[in-house]
C-alpha cells in the first residue's frame, strides 16, 4: 500500500503527510511493529478466516488526543454489549483484501455505524492482519487521523448502543487499567473508561499501540476485573 497520498477519486490510500506531531509516535510504531508483537493470534497459514477491518481513529479532543469507540447492542449474537472500534467484514465492493479493501471497509463500516463523514478522515497506516479465533475474523486495524471532525452518533440501535470518544490520557491512567480473565482462562488487558469495560481484541490493540508509541504508563498488572464489571 502506498503511503504518499490520501483519498484520490475512487482510490483509497495511506498518507502520513501533515499529521500532527503528537501522532508521529503512533505512525512510527505502526510502520515497524511485527505481527507477533501485537498478538499471538495470527491469521491461519491456509488463508482461512473472514476478512474484516476496524478503524482506529485518533482525534484531537478538548482534553487532547482521543480515540473513537462504540458499544455494540446487547441484542447482537456476537460481541453483544462490548465496546469496540467501528468496523466489520469486507464486502465484495470493498475490493482486494490484500490491497485497499480493508481501508475501504474500515471507512464504510465507520460511516454506517457512527455516521462519521469519511471525507474528514486521513488514513495514515495499517497494522498487520490479526486473528480472532472465536469468530474466525482476520482483522486489519486501519489507523486514521480525524482531520476534520464530524458529528457521530448511533445510526442503527439494533447494532450499536452508543458511540463515544475516550481521551488517550484516560486510557494511559494507571487507575483505569486492569487485566480481565475470560471464563476460558485467557487473560488480557482491559480499560475502565467512560463507564465501560474495554477488553478483548479492542483492548489488545490499544494496549500495544500505547506501548510501542511510548505512551504507556506503569500500571498494576495484578489488578483483575470481571467481564461483568459495571453491570
Amino acid at each position: 500500500m502506498r503511503r504518499t497520498s490520501g483519498t484520490q477519486g475512487d482510490s483509497v490510500t495511506l498518507s502520513q503527510e501533515g499529521l500532527p506531531d503528537w501522532l508521529e509516535p503512533v505512525a512510527r510504531a505502526a510502520e515497524t511493529v511485527a505481527p507477533r508483537q501485537l498478538s499471538r493470534f495470527l491469521p491461519p497459514e491456509d488463508g482461512g478466516g473472514r476478512q474484516s477491518a476496524v478503524l482506529v481513529l485518533f482525534g484531537d479532543g478538548a482534553r487532547g488526543p482521543e480515540l473513537l469507540l462504540m458499544e455494540r447492542a446487547t441484542s447482537l449474537r456476537s460481541h453483544a454489549g462490548q465496546p469496540s472500534f467501528p468496523g466489520g467484514a469486507l464486502d465484495p465492493e470493498d475490493g482486494d483484501p490484500q490491497g485497499d479493501g480493508p481501508l475501504r471497509a474500515a471507512l464504510r463500516e465507520a460511516e454506517e455505524e457512527t455516521g462519521l463523514d469519511p471525507t474528514g478522515v486521513q488514513l495514515f497506516s495499517a497494522l498487520p492482519k490479526l486473528y480472532i479465533p472465536v469468530s474466525g475474523f482476520v482483522v486489519t486495524p486501519v489507523l486514521g487521523w480525524w482531520r476534520v471532525p464530524s458529528p457521530v452518533d448511533v445510526v442503527d440501535p439494533n447494532e450499536t448502543a452508543r458511540v463515544f470518544t475516550v481521551p488517550v490520557a484516560d486510557l494511559t491512567h494507571p487507575d483505569n487499567r486492569a487485566t480481565t480473565v475470560h471464563p476460558s482462562g485467557f487473560q488480557g488487558p482491559a480499560f475502565l473508561v467512560e463507564s465501560a469495560l474495554v477488553w478483548g481484541f479492542t483492548a489488545g490493540v490499544i494496549d500495544r499501540l500505547l506501548h510501542f508509541s511510548g505512551w504507556e504508563r506503569p500500571w498494576d498488572r495484578n489488578k483483575r476485573v470481571p467481564l461483568d464489571w459495571g453491570s
